[in-house]
């Protein structure tokens, strides 16, 4: 078990496998890290109506030695529970009544920064040093994301595109996703990011690539999402927000790191591409240089 993994990973990693009791000790863990870090075993299986005996077992199919290394691992969590966005919407407008909320700046600035300070605590750096590395390797990378993950991966591969020409957008534009996955094979990877309401074809994108052996990375906020039985690599990120929609600014974050470290592993190479990329921006006359007259 490595040392920097969140428990939401941890449970990730397992959950496609666990029988209906442990998922059930899972997901209590997953929605309640606070509790199970501060309360005993005895009041965890009351309130939760598992057995202190399933939550053991549950320690042991993660990967720990004991209850107790697991429970260590839940005082770094934040705890989120899974509402829709009508639900979320209606707290806005619950709150916005009672008048005794901080402005909505406020409490969404708190909530962006909240989650990109956890950020560190929660993604393994070896962990991303090794899909960082696999996205150097690949023959091709594919990215994917539906609803409004599409806009956050449209921007992934912008600027993936300013480093490397290897980098392509499944469904851009009204393309069919499947003609992107065809031609995959093991020299390949993938990025899909998917959050609740979950996509159904961000979920099949998951499996089509992995059947064709490329190296799956899942970005999503929750371990229940389907797509990460299917991942290589999987990365939950926090997304806690005020609003009705759950927050990209980790996500954003994390995504902008990996370009950062692939630019490091490509050094000169990507200072040449970006050079030559601007060159053809500035011949194309694409960027506003200052000089122009209305």
């Amino acid at each position: 078990m490595q040392s920097r993994i969140s428990i939401e990973e941890a449970i990730a990693a397992e959950y496609s496998g666990l029988s209906a009791k442990l998922r059930a000790a899972a997901d209590f863990v997953a929605a309640n890290p606070i509790d199970v870090s501060t309360r005993s075993l005895r009041s965890i299986s009351h309130s939760s109506g598992v057995s202190p005996a399933t939550f053991s077992r549950l320690a042991r199919a993660l990967g720990f030695e004991t209850y107790e290394d697991m429970r260590e691992l839940t005082r770094s969590a934040i705890g989120r529970k899974s509402a829709s966005f009508s639900q979320k919407a209606g707290r806005i407008v619950a709150n916005a009544e009672t008048g005794k909320q901080p402005p909505f700046l406020e409490r969404q600035a708190a909530a962006c920064i909240a989650n990109i300070s956890a950020l560190p605590k929660l993604i393994d750096p070896q962990r991303l040093d090794a899909a960082v590395e696999a996205l150097h390797a690949a023959r091709n990378v594919v990215v994917y994301g539906a609803y409004g993950s599409t806009g956050i991966i449209e921007y992934l591969s912008y600027m993936a595109n300013f480093v490397t020409p290897n980098w392509s957008m499944a469904g851009r534009m009204g393309a069919s996703v499947s003609t992107t996955l065809t031609h995959l094979t093991e020299q390949d990877a993938v990025i899909i990011l998917t959050k609740p309401p979950f996509a159904r074809r961000s979920i099949l994108t998951a499996e089509m690539a992995r059947e064709k052996g490329a190296y799956v990375i899942v970005i999503t906020d929750t371990h229940t999402c389907p797509a990460v039985k299917y991942a290589s690599n999987t990365f939950i990120i926090p997304t806690d927000s005020p609003q009705f929609f759950s927050s990209y600014a980790a996500t954003l974050v994390l995504l902008e790191t990996m370009i950062g470290m692939l630019v490091e592993r490509s050094g000169q190479e990507a200072e040449t591409r970006i050079k030559t990329v601007e060159s053809g921006n500035r011949r194309l006359e694409d960027f506003w240089d200052g000089d122009e007259e209305e």
